[in-house]
């Protein structure tokens, strides 16, 4: 089952919302502009429903296939990233300091292109839900849109997400069973010591010393605390003390953040930050707190929907051209927060060999959209008819 003719004959349609997306970011929540275009469009699709504002601002389109059957949903991201674009593309942002740097405006042009191809089709039994969700860069859309009775008030049984991936061969798809993702957790720490003159350091209590020490004694708990075969960065990535090259200040601040890829590895390294961040600061006569803020979940796919999600791309591309055995990434997804409610998959397709994510010069290839929006559909008409692979 090779890329969908459809499709194809589509592709002018989805690459043109797609640069509109990306010439038009919007950050977070504030995707007004994105989500009312996706609303509009769903409905010129004949979409039999379109719900607004789910999560704040996030759009819900329902499908209803021939006769019942399964329930399950079909998820994108639509927001950008505060990065300033470097691209030089006709279509690039038009928004000052703003960019699609993430491919979130390719993943929601592909679900719109799956979407009028399942309205127009009707191939399946059961009830397909296209969700398309703001926030997912640090936001938790996908928490407020749970929280809001996404999947109580649709009766989703199940839910599925996919992400662009460069680096990954061009429209190749890959994944793993169990945790894919990192949770993602943020830390601050604030030293209170005694500020002094920096010529008689012995008449204060130094908190950049202290701060230093800190630093070296927190990777401590990754070497000797955490088991060699799980997974687990501490990263302190800021540090702010003084203003001045003679004085000792009163005060330090590191903060940064913390990824593992299993809840109890997760509860470990916050009780070992506790106590180093107590003792080593009281070794040296100060004080210091630690602010422990655990933000996205590990992103955790159920085996079952993972190897029917991979079954489904082996058909569309071909199985020399799926890995099902993707070595789990450290970055954060808030598709965990949907996978914590409901079974399903996060799978990544191949955006080839372009700029990374995140980066001013990143563009989605638009080369991938056939084999993308195919995979949606085919995974949509299986799953919701409650065919097994």
């Amino acid at each position: 089952m090779p890329i969908i003719n459809s499709i194809n004959e589509m592709l002018d349609d989805i690459v043109a919302w797609r640069r509109d997306f990306h010439a038009h970011p919007e950050l977070l929540y504030d995707v007004d502009r994105t989500a009312a275009k996706i609303a509009e469009r769903l409905e010129s699709f004949g979409v039999d429903e379109v719900v607004t504002g789910i999560g704040r601002t996030g759009v819900v389109g329902v499908i209803r296939g021939r006769a019942p059957g399964k329930s399950i949903g079909l998820r994108a991201d639509m927001d950008a990233l505060p990065i300033k674009e470097a691209t030089g593309l006709p279509h690039a942002s038009t928004t000052q300091g703003l960019m699609h740097a993430c491919g979130h405006d390719g993943h929601s042009a592909m679900l719109l292109g799956a979407a009028r191809h399942l309205a127009q089709t009707r191939n399946f039994d059961g009830t397909i839900m296209v969700i398309f969700q703001p926030a997912e860069e640090g936001g938790a859309g996908g928490l407020a849109m749970a929280e809001d009775g996404l999947f109580e008030r649709f009766g989703i049984e199940a839910v599925y997400g996919m992400h662009n991936l460069p680096g990954l061969p061009e429209g190749s798809f890959a994944t793993c069973s169990g945790a894919i993702m990192a949770s993602a957790d943020e830390f601050d720490i604030e030293i209170t010591a005694q500020g002094g003159h920096a010529a008689w350091p012995h008449e204060a209590i130094d908190p950049v010393l202290v701060a230093g020490h800190m630093i070296t004694a927190l990777q401590s708990i990754v070497a000797r605390n955490v088991d060699p075969l799980a997974s687990a960065v501490i990263s302190t990535t800021r540090m702010e003390a003084g203003s001045a090259y003679n004085v000792i200040p009163g005060t330090a601040q590191l903060s940064g953040t913390v990824r593992t890829l299993a809840p109890e590895t997760r509860d470990t390294v916050e009780a070992k930050m506790n106590a180093v961040v107590s003792h080593i600061a009281s070794a040296f006569g100060a004080a210091a707190k630690l602010d422990f803020r655990r933000g996205y979940p590990v992103t955790v796919n159920d085996p079952e929907h993972t190897r029917f999600a991979c079954a489904i791309a082996q058909e569309i591309v071909g199985t020399e051209n799926v890995n099902p055995d993707l070595v789990p990434m450290m970055g954060g997804e808030d598709f965990a927060f949907m996978l914590e409610r409901r079974p399903g998959a996060y799978v990544f397709i191949g955006n080839g060999q372009t700029s990374g994510l995140h980066t001013d010069t990143y563009d989605f290839n638009d080369e991938i959209i056939p084999a993308g929006v195919s995979y949606l559909v085919r995974l949509g008409e299986a799953a919701a008819s409650g065919r097994s692979r």
